[in-house]
């Protein structure tokens, strides 16, 4: 099953307070990002983020679930309904993360 563009439109308006967020569709799902860090996605229509600590922390309620069969487990956001939460869920969240990967571009 494919998330639709309306809960993808839901979600990027219940966090457009933080500056940087873009998306990437994937496969019929949505990768999320904020200041290019990728933080979560959208998998059949539910919103999930990485399990980092300050998430798991910060989430009321701590469910795992796997985004697709065989792919490791997420955290499940279920209170999307809730900007100020999911803002600063994402604003947790980030200092944990990864940067973003450089792309080489150099010559074969």
């Amino acid at each position: 099953m494919s998330s639709g563009r309306e809960y993808l439109t839901l979600i990027l308006e219940q966090l457009s307070e933080l500056r940087g967020i873009s998306y990437r569709p994937m496969m019929g799902e949505f990768l999320l990002y904020c200041r290019g860090k990728l933080f979560g996605g959208i998998y059949d229509n539910r919103l999930l983020v990485k399990p980092a600590r300050a998430a798991v922390e910060y989430l009321r309620t701590v469910s795992y679930e796997a985004p697709y069969p065989g792919a490791k487990e997420m955290l499940l956001v279920d209170d999307v309904d809730d900007k100020a939460y999911l803002t600063g869920l994402v604003e947790a969240m980030l200092p944990e993360l990864p940067e973003p990967k450089r792309k080489s571009g150099g010559n074969l």
